[in-house]
């Protein structure tokens, strides 16, 4: 099978996120950066304020991502006022995380890098779909301020990422 073609057809393979909701979210520490402002990133720390949504996305400035990106960017006011955190994790490095943080988001959401651990332990590592490198598939997670996954979406299409978590955390915030 040619290599641009096997790329295409696992990423057009549904992503199986195997964390199911009321299963405990792994607590984790990273580094990221909001624009071009570092920051560290301690999921526990950051459940203290309220849910958190956590977005997996393959590669910073690939068209899904770029498109997923802008718009978490312009539903920020709307997370915000649900009471929700936004964070989107790669295993870029933090230098293209800050680029893409600041040009595609206009430094509205925070980036993260995320580890070949972290993916391992979110179960969002395409290795076992057939990448060589580690390269998170789509899945996006809102996570209770209990800790707790409170819906996961995992869908290589990134068209509805953002309707179902902002609808997760709309009705977290209506109770």
């Amino acid at each position: 099978m040619l290599p641009a073609l096997a790329i295409a057809l696992t990423l057009a393979t549904p992503a199986a996120a195997q964390l199911a909701s009321g299963a405990p979210a792994p607590d984790f520490k990273t580094m990221g950066q909001l624009g071009d402002k570092p920051f560290r990133l301690h999921l526990a720390e950051q459940l203290r304020s309220g849910p958190v949504v956590l977005y997996f996305f393959p590669k910073a400035f690939t068209k899904g991502c770029t498109l997923e990106s802008k718009a978490f960017a312009d539903a920020m006011p709307r997370f915000e006022a649900a009471g929700a955190q936004v964070i989107g994790l790669s295993t870029d490095s933090l230098e293209t995380l800050a680029r893409f943080s600041t040009d595609v988001c206009r430094s509205k959401v925070p980036m993260a890098h995320a580890s070949p651990e972290l993916l391992e332990a979110y179960d969002v590592d395409l290795a076992g779909m057939g990448s060589v490198v580690p390269v998170a598939n789509r899945t996006s997670y809102v996570i209770a301020p209990d800790g707790s996954i409170a819906m996961v979406h995992s869908e290589m299409d990134y068209a509805d990422h953002v309707a179902k978590t902002l609808q997760a955390v709309e009705e977290m915030a209506s109770r």
